[in-house]
C-alpha cells in the first residue's frame, strides 16, 4: 500500500479489497502496525550538549585565539593566556545556552494531528490515540475534526476539508468518494483524498488510512527537512574570513618584527614576547564575545517586539536579506475569508439576513465557527448592524437542503415573522438557473434580460478582482414540507456578495518599507494564480512587468531557465514544497540572501533551506516552527520588517566594533613596526600592549555594540558580498589606525628625546602608553557614525560613556598607584609633558571630524 496512488483507484476496487464497513480486526491492526509502523513523525537526531559545546570552537577566529593563548602561556604571559581562554569559553557557553533555550522553547517536530481519532474496528466506532492509527483503519470524519493520517475517502456527505497548511489553498476543498483521478493530479486537486494536518470544516465522511507517520505527505516534508542542508550564516562566513585574514596578518607582522629585531641585535626573548603580544593585539580577542553579546541583546529586544530567534546569527542574517519569499495564506493575508463587496437592487439587510439564515456556522465563545465561507457571511451580517444571535433564534429553520457539489447550492426554509421563506445560496450561475423573478420597487416581476445582464456584469467585475462570488435568491412558500426541487425553483433574485481572504492591513506598508530598503518581496503560494495576482497587486508586491508563474509552468522549466527568469517573477501560484526549494536555490545562485516567511507544513523545507526562515507563531504548524530560524509570535508580516531593522542595527554595531578594534590594532602595529625598523628601543613593552588591549578591546567595543539604530538604516540597500569590511570601512580603519599609531609614535619620540627636547626611553614609553590608551578611548566616540559629528552623537550611548570612564580610571591607576607603576616600568610626567600628552591624544579626533566635514570619511 505504501507506494500505491489511491486517488487513481475506484471506490468499487477498494470495497472489493478492504472491509470499509467493519474496518480492521485487532489482529489486522497489530499486523499493519508491524508492517507500516506507528503514526508518528520521526525527529531529526539531536546533537549532544558536549557536541554543541565543541561546535562553538570550530570558527577560525576561535582557533586562532586558542593558539595565541597557548603561545602566550608558553612565553610566560599566563595572565593573558587565561584571559583569552576565559573569553573563548564564555563565548561558547553563551552560544550553547542560547541555542539550547531556543530548542526547548520551540520543540522539534510534533504531531500534526489531534490527540484522538475516531475509527471503525470490528464494526464498532472507537476513539483512540491518533498515534495508534494504522494503515487500513477506517477513520470517521466529522466537522471540526483534524485529519490524523492520509486517507482515501470512502464515504462523503457534503464533506469539505481545509488543507491550507499543506496546499496553501485558503478555501476548503470538497471531498468526494466516488471519483477517480489521473496519475498527474497534484496534491491540491486530489478530491478523493484527505491528508494529515487537514481540518474537516463541513459535512461528514469516512476514509481508509493509506499512510501513517513518515509515509504521509506531512511525513515526506519532515523527511525533506531532515535531508536539507543547513548552510553557514553570512555572519559566520564573514567572521571566519576576517579571522583568516587577521591570522595571516598576525603571523607576517610577528615574523617581520622578530627577524628585524634580532638583526638589529635586540634581545631574542624580548623580541619574541613583543611579537607574541602583537599577535594578540592584531587578533581582537574580544570580537567573538562582542558579536555574541550584541546578537544576544538583539534577540532579547526582538522578543519584546514579537519575534523569537532560535539561534544568534539568524537575526543579523535577516538584516542582510536581499529577498523575502513569503507565503500568502496566513502570512500576507489574514487566513479569514471576508466579505468585501455586495450588490443588490433591493435592501442590503435582506441580502445579509438571507445569507445568515441559509448558513450552518455557529457562534461559540464570541467567535463564528464552521466553514470559512459561512463564518464570513455571518460576520458580515453582524458588521452591518444585524443582531445575528436574535435573528437565528427567532427565525427558526424549518427545512434544509444541504450543499452538494452537483447542485452547488444550499437551501433553507425559515419562519420569518410567521411567514415561511425559502432562501437559496450558491454559485451565481447555479442560482440563476432556478431564478424566474426579480423584485422591483417592492413588486415581484418576471426577471428581465436587462436585469440578468446587470447581475452578470457585477459578477464579472467581482471575479476580475479574484473574489469568490455567491448569489442569494428567495421565495415565500406555504409549507415547509417540500422536495429539494420544489424549494429550488421559481425563485426571486436577491443579490450578490464577493469575498476574499484579505491582506493583513499592515502588509502594504511593510512591503513599501522593504522596497525602500532594497529588499525584494516575492509571493509563493499554493492558491490559484488569479487570487494570488490580485492580492499581489493590491498590497504593492507585484509591479508592472513582473510575471505570475504556476507550478505547472515551473515543472517544465530547467534549473538554468528558472535561474535566468527568477528576478522577473513576482508571484508563484499552485506550487509544491519542492518548487519552493527550487525558487530559493535560484535566488541564492544569484548571490542573494534569502528570507522565507510562512506558517504551513508546506513551507517548512523552504524555511530551512532559506538563509533565514520566519514561521508564524499563532497559526503556524509545529513542523514550520521547528524548521524556522525565527518565530513571529504575533503572526504579523510587519514584524519581519522590524526584525530586518534590528538585524541591520546589529550588523552596523558589529561593524563599528570591528572598525574600532582594527583601527586601534593597526595603530599598535605601526607603532611597533616603525620603531623596530628604525632600530629604536621598543616604544611599548609586552605588558603595556597586553594591558592596553585588555582595557580598550573590551568595554568600549561591547558598548558600541548597543548603539541605537541610525536614522537612515531602512533607507539604504543591503550590503552585498561576503566581506564584513567594505571599501569605505577599510579606508577608515587604515587612515584612523595611522592617526592612532602616529599620535603614540610622536609621543614616544617626544619623550625619548628623538625630537627637539632631551628625554629617555622610559619617558618615551610612558608618554606612548598614555597617548595610545587614551587616544583609543577617545577614538571610540568617532565610531558612532561615519558621517555625523561626534558633537551631535556624544550622548547617544550612555554605556559607551560609562565604559570610557571605567577604562580611563584603569589606565590612570597604572600611572598613579606606585606598586602598579613599578610593575609596568613606567615613569612619572611633569606638567609640561602632561600638556603635550593631552594635546596629542585629541589630535586624531579633530582630524576625523575634519574628514567627516569634508565628506572624506566614507559612508556606511
Amino acid at each position: 500500500m505504501k507506494d500505491k496512488k489511491f486517488y487513481t483507484v475506484s471506490l468499487e476496487d477498494i470495497q472489493s479489497e478492504h472491509d470499509i464497513v467493519n474496518g480492521l480486526s485487532e489482529q489486522q491492526v497489530v499486523a499493519s502496525r508491524e508492517k507500516y509502523g506507528e503514526n508518528k513523525l520521526i525527529e531529526a537526531k539531536r546533537r549532544s550538549l558536549l557536541m554543541r559545546f565543541i561546535d562553538q570552537f570550530k570558527d577560525v577566529m576561535i582557533i586562532i585565539l586558542l593558539v595565541a593563548a597557548v603561545i602566550s602561556g608558553v612565553a610566560g604571559e599566563v595572565a593573558d593566556a587565561v584571559i583569552i581562554i576565559a573569553i573563548v569559553v564564555l563565548n561558547a557557553i553563551i552560544g550553547v545556552v542560547q541555542e539550547d533555550k531556543a530548542e526547548k522553547s520551540l520543540k522539534a517536530l510534533q504531531d500534526m494531528s489531534t490527540p484522538n481519532a475516531k475509527v471503525i474496528r470490528d464494526g464498532v466506532e472507537k476513539t483512540i490515540n491518533s498515534h495508534d492509527l494504522v494503515v487500513g483503519d477506517i477513520l470517521v470524519l466529522d466537522a471540526g475534526d483534524l485529519v490524523a493520517a492520509d486517507v482515501r475517502i470512502v464515504e462523503s456527505n457534503s464533506l469539505q476539508v481545509q488543507e491550507a497548511s499543506l496546499t496553501g489553498e485558503s478555501v476548503p476543498v470538497e471531498k468526494q468518494a466516488d471519483i477517480v483521478l489521473g496519475d498527474d493530479a497534484v496534491l491540491g486537486d486530489r478530491r478523493n483524498m484527505a491528508y494529515s494536518s487537514g481540518t474537516v470544516t463541513y459535512g461528514r465522511g469516512r476514509g481508509m488510512v493509506t499512510a501513517v507517520g513518515m509515509d504521509t505527505e506531512v511525513g515526506k516534508i519532515a523527511t525533506l527537512l531532515n535531508d536539507t542542508k543547513n548552510d553557514p550564516t553570512p555572519l559566520q562566513n564573514q567572521l571566519n574570513q576576517l579571522g583568516k585574514i587577521l591570522g595571516v596578518g598576525a603571523i607576517i607582522a610577528c615574523a617581520v618584527i622578530l627577524i628585524v629585531g634580532v638583526m638589529n641585535k635586540h634581545d631574542l626573548l624580548e623580541m619574541f614576547l613583543t611579537a607574541v603580544s602583537l599577535a594578540v593585539a592584531v587578533v581582537p580577542e574580544s570580537l567573538p564575545a562582542v558579536a555574541t553579546v550584541v546578537l544576544a541583546l538583539g534577540v532579547n529586544r526582538l522578543v519584546q517586539r514579537h519575534a523569537i530567534v532560535r539561534n544568534l546569527p539568524s537575526v543579523e542574517t535577516l538584516g542582510s536579506a536581499t529577498v523575502i519569499c513569503s507565503d500568502k495564506t496566513g502570512t500576507l493575508t489574514q487566513n479569514v475569508m471576508t466579505v468585501v463587496e455586495n450588490w443588490t437592487e433591493g435592501d442590503v439587510n435582506e441580502l445579509s439576513m438571507g445569507l445568515l439564515l441559509c448558513n450552518d456556522s455557529r457562534k461559540i465563545d464570541g467567535n463564528w465557527v464552521g466553514d470559512p465561507t459561512e463564518t464570513a457571511l455571518s460576520a458580515w451580517a453582524e458588521s452591518i448592524g444585524l443582531d445575528a444571535t436574535r435573528l437565528l433564534a427567532s427565525h427558526k429553520r424549518l427545512n434544509e437542503v444541504p450543499f452538494d457539489s452537483g447542485r452547488k447550492r444550499m437551501s433553507t426554509i425559515n419562519d420569518i415573522n410567521g411567514q415561511m421563506t425559502a432562501f437559496v445560496k450558491g454559485g451565481v450561475d447555479e442560482v440563476l438557473s432556478v431564478v424566474t423573478h426579480m423584485e422591483e420597487n417592492g413588486e415581484i416581476k418576471p426577471i428581465s434580460d436587462a436585469y440578468i445582464a446587470r447581475i452578470q456584469e457585477n459578477n464579472k467585475e467581482m471575479g476580475s478582482k479574484a473574489l469568490r462570488v455567491l448569489a442569494l435568491a428567495k421565495k415565500v412558500v406555504t409549507t415547509s414540507d417540500l422536495e429539494p426541487t420544489e424549494i429550488e425553483s421559481g425563485l426571486v433574485f436577491v443579490g450578490l456578495i464577493g469575498m476574499i481572504d484579505p491582506p493583513r492591513p499592515e502588509v502594504t506598508e511593510a512591503i513599501r518599507i522593504s522596497k525602500k530598503a532594497g529588499i525584494r518581496v516575492v509571493m509563493i503560494t499554493g492558491d490559484h494564480a488569479t487570487t494570488a495576482e490580485a492580492i499581489g497587486r493590491e498590497i504593492g508586491l507585484l509591479e508592472e512587468g513582473q510575471l505570475v508563474i504556476t507550478g505547472k509552468e515551473l515543472d517544465v522549466m530547467s534549473d538554468d531557465d528558472l535561474f535566468n527568469k527568477v528576478q522577473h517573477i513576482g508571484v508563484y501560484a499552485r506550487v509544491s514544497p519542492e518548487h519552493k526549494m527550487r525558487i530559493i536555490s535560484a535566488w541564492k545562485r544569484h548571490g542573494d540572501i534569502v528570507a522565507m516567511t510562512g506558517d504551513g507544513v508546506n513551507d517548512a523545507p523552504a524555511l530551512k533551506r532559506a538563509d533565514i526562515g520566519a514561521a508564524m507563531g499563532i497559526v503556524g504548524t509545529e513542523v514550520a516552527k521547528s524548521a524556522a530560524d525565527m518565530v513571529l509570535t504575533d503572526d504579523n508580516f510587519a514584524t519581519v520588517v522590524v526584525a530586518i531593522e534590528e538585524g541591520r542595527r546589529i550588523k552596523d554595531n558589529i561593524m563599528k566594533s570591528i572598525s574600532y578594534l582594527l583601527s586601534c590594532n593597526v595603530g599598535e602595529l605601526l607603532l611597533l613596526l616603525i620603531a623596530i625598523l628604525l632600530n629604536w628601543d621598543a616604544p611599548l613593552l609586552p605588558i603595556h600592549l597586553l594591558w592596553i588591549n585588555l582595557v580598550t578591546d573590551s568595554l568600549p567595543a561591547l558598548a558600541l555594540g548597543v548603539d541605537a539604530a541610525e536614522d537612515d538604516i531602512m533607507d539604504r540597500h543591503p550590503m552585498r558580498g561576503n566581506s564584513l569590511i567594505s571599501k569605505a570601512m577599510l579606508w577608515r580603519i587604515a587612515y584612523q589606525g595611522i592617526l592612532v599609531g602616529g599620535a603614540a609614535l610622536f609621543a614616544y619620540m617626544h619623550g625619548a628625546g628623538l625630537l627637539w627636547e632631551s628625554g629617555n626611553a622610559e619617558m618615551g614609553r610612558t608618554m606612548a602608553f598614555i597617548v595610545l590608551g587614551f587616544t583609543q578611548l577617545i577614538h571610540s566616540f568617532s565610531i558612532h557614525s561615519a558621517t555625523k559629528s561626534v558633537f551631535t552623537s556624544f550622548w547617544k550611548n550612555k554605556y559607551l560613556i560609562g565604559a570610557v570612564v571605567i577604562n580611563a580610571a584603569m589606565l590612570l591607576g597604572v600611572l598613579f598607584i606606585p606598586a602598579l607603576n613599578d610593575v609596568f616600568k613606567l615613569g612619572t610626567l611633569d606638567a609640561h609633558h602632561w600638556q603635550v600628552v593631552v594635546i596629542i591624544m585629541f589630535v586624531p579626533l579633530v582630524i576625523v571630524e575634519i574628514m567627516k566635514l569634508l565628506k572624506l570619511n566614507g559612508k556606511h
